[in-house]
């Protein structure tokens, strides 16, 4: 509990800190780019809260290890984690680092966690795909390409206030539930641990948006989620390799359909932004919003677009905790969890938005 309490208050005052002190340092930490096809506000705003959350993660498995509380994995996971957290705040700063340099330092950080921590994915419970792991190389490549590819999922989320914090806390509750379920207390240490930071940033993010989580924030978050539903596979044989993909559908799928969308449809680059991702849809065609007019307004629209992925992401959580032991019925929810996506967001783009997700 007090690792907990540490890693919220740290995380809170910080971002309180961050939030006051805009005025020092918003002329480098702030968004001012107000234009883009994904930006929904109308005032420059610090997106440095990654930094208060990265705090938040120091501060507690520090006071562990002054306790000599925490093992070998804890600070391991801390260091393989900063070359995608330190590269994203870097971004944050300058925004100047592109998409492929993001990726690269994200990808060597998922290599060291791959050799320092075997965080490491063997199989697919699929027989004839299976014996493709058999292969060094294959596993190592498979499992560096899945943990780069949700750290970078988290930042392609991460359009709106509470979105992709709420999210990963969402997601880190699962996680944590397993750890508890599995009596494994490094999983659900960090796992609560992180949620902790995170909320501490939350409620200054969410509903208001004074401070942005940044490309920093989003990374660690996807990183920390990535490794430690790894692990819970790795470590543990009666759960599925399906649970992580199943606890992690919303951000995985939107990623898949977001290089589909731009490499196929579009014909443009993956990296190249745009603003239909299924957030933007939301803010534009359910609440009939194509900015912000009013950012005093506690409940504005941006603010009111972030629950309805909060729903989605948890119908593929919850059914991920439920069955995780069974690699059947989790493909059934990941198909069934597909359908409904690309069902939903068709009659969105098309203007056929269900009468039930109207407010």
């Amino acid at each position: 509990m007090i690792s907990l309490l540490t890693a919220f208050f740290t995380s809170f005052i910080a971002t309180i800190l961050i939030i006051r002190t805009q005025k020092l340092h918003g002329g480098f930490s702030g968004d001012r780019d107000l234009d883009g096809p994904q930006k929904f506000h109308t005032k420059s705003v610090p997106r440095i809260g990654g930094v208060a959350i990265g705090l938040g993660i120091f501060a507690t498995i520090g006071l562990r290890y002054q306790g000599n509380a925490p093992g070998p994995e804890e600070l391991l996971l801390l260091f393989c984690a900063l070359p995608a957290f330190g590269i994203g705040v870097t971004e944050d700063i300058t925004k100047k680092i592109s998409v492929r340099t993001r990726l690269i330092f994200t990808a060597f950080g998922a290599l060291l966690a791959y050799l320092f921590l075997d965080a490491q994915i063997n199989s697919l419970d699929i027989p004839v795909l299976d014996y493709l792991f058999l292969v060094p190389a294959v596993s190592i490549l498979f499992t560096i390409f899945a943990i780069t590819g949700l750290a970078n999922a988290y930042n392609i989320i991460d359009g709106f206030n509470g979105l992709s914090s709420m999210v990963g806390i969402i997601s880190l509750l699962g996680l944590g539930y397993i750890g508890i379920k599995l009596n494994d207390p490094m999983i659900f240490s960090l796992s609560f641990m992180m949620a902790s930071a995170i909320l501490g940033f939350f409620i200054w993010n969410y509903p208001r948006g004074l401070i942005f989580l940044g490309d920093g924030g989003a990374y660690l978050i996807g990183f920390w989620i990535a490794i430690l539903s790894v692990l819970t596979v790795c470590r543990h044989s009666e759960v599925s390799p399906w649970f992580a993909l199943v606890l992690n559908a919303y951000p995985i799928l939107e990623t898949i359909f977001t290089i589909y969308r731009r490499k196929f449809h579009q014909g443009k680059s993956p990296g190249h932004p745009d603003g239909i991702h299924f957030h933007s849809l939301i803010f534009r065609r359910i609440l009939n919003r194509t900015h912000i007019t009013d950012e005093s307004d506690w409940f504005s629209a941006n603010a009111k677009t972030s629950p309805y992925l909060w729903v989605l992401s948890s119908l593929a959580v919850i059914p991920a905790i439920l069955f995780f032991y069974s690699t059947s019925i989790l493909i059934g929810f990941f198909l069934v969890f597909i359908i409904s996506y690309v069902w939903l967001y068709k009659r969105v783009v098309t203007f056929r938005t269900p009468q039930w997700m109207r407010p």
